[in-house]
């Protein structure tokens, strides 16, 4: 478990040795790969595998991380660090550390070998053309596409915790999506109980409605509208939605007022905590999932999806428009 251990000091990693410019970061991994490791880690830009992400227990395809060396290994968490915020470095280190007590807990069942995420490269990292990378492996898939240096897309990104709160043994207390959950469910009840329409049913979906689909679609209207709230839930509302996004580097992913004008916030389920639940919050162009419905209501799924550009489509296509 070598590698697990260097991945749970990523936050002293971190605070030791600033991250670097994300092409700097991709390359020193790269380097550092043989021969067999890079036919494992590489893959065409343009490949199919590229778009074909997950968040089950399942094996990927991409590099595992129980496969790199001590070395290697800092250098992922560079790279990381340089696609991550430091907080969503902290809450990816939470969910494997997560999966490891799992592992541990089902008498290392394979299925749950920690080791089992995977780094993926797509294309060449450089800035002279598109690029991207994913790091994968149950409960948290994240993906980042680049385009000309300057525009970095992060969706779909995705956290999962089993448990999404540990109540017991050397982890107690353990709430990696905890402040999202709270501040959702506070704004949720308080809305509900001024007289708005913000539960949709009192049976939540048993999974994020998007399941894992390679595009996602919008879903049903429900709820209340951003212009419906007054100023105060809207800031809370906005406070919810930059939560989240602040697991990504603000370079890569801002939410603002203007992102949410024409959205809508919608709650299933239990306010009470521990109980049941699921709400999104959902824009013309992006959509946030959380359910927390398995288990009694302690498994948590978070999902952040763009409509138009996951996987960087959009912003590709305009690219090759210009550059061709």
């Amino acid at each position: 478990m070598k590698t697990l251990l260097a991945l749970a000091l990523l936050p002293t990693l971190l605070t030791a040795e600033p991250s670097l410019p994300l092409v700097e970061a991709a390359n020193k991994l790269v380097e550092q790969l043989d021969d067999t490791q890079k036919k494992i880690a590489l893959f065409p830009f343009d490949s199919e595998e590229r778009e074909n992400w997950h968040y089950v227990p399942l094996n990927r395809e991409g590099l595992r991380i129980d496969a790199l060396n001590e070395k290697q290994n800092k250098s992922l968490t560079r790279l990381l660090a340089s696609s991550l915020s430091a907080q969503g470095v902290t809450t990816a280190e939470q969910v494997i550390q997560l999966e490891a007590m799992l592992y541990e807990r089902s008498n290392k069942a394979a299925f749950r070998d920690p080791g089992k995420y995977t780094v993926a490269i797509f294309g060449s990292p450089a800035i002279e053309k598109p690029w991207g990378w994913r790091f994968e492996g149950h409960h948290l898939s994240l993906n980042f596409t680049v385009a000309s240096n300057q525009v970095t897309l992060t969706t779909p990104f995705f956290f999962g915790t089993n448990p999404a709160e540990v109540r017991e043994g050397d982890l107690k207390g353990l709430r990696p999506l905890g402040k999202i959950e709270d501040a959702a469910r506070a704004l949720a009840e308080e809305i509900h109980g001024e007289g708005h329409h913000v539960r949709f049913t009192n049976e939540p979906p048993s999974e994020i409605l998007t399941r894992q689909d390679r595009t996602a679609k919008a879903l049903a209207r429900e709820g209340v509208t951003y212009v419906e709230l007054n100023e105060q839930h809207q800031k809370a509302l906005l406070a919810v939605g930059q939560l989240i996004a602040a697991n990504q580097r603000k370079e890569f992913l801002t939410l603002t007022a203007q992102d949410l004008a024409e959205g809508q916030f919608a709650w299933a389920g239990e306010f009470e905590k521990g109980e049941p639940h699921y709400f999104r919050i959902q824009t013309p162009k992006f959509l946030i999932e959380y359910a927390n419905t398995q288990n009694g209501g302690n498994h948590a799924h978070l999902i952040w999806r763009d409509f138009q550009n996951d996987f960087g489509r959009d912003v590709l296509k305009e690219h090759l428009q210009h550059d061709h």
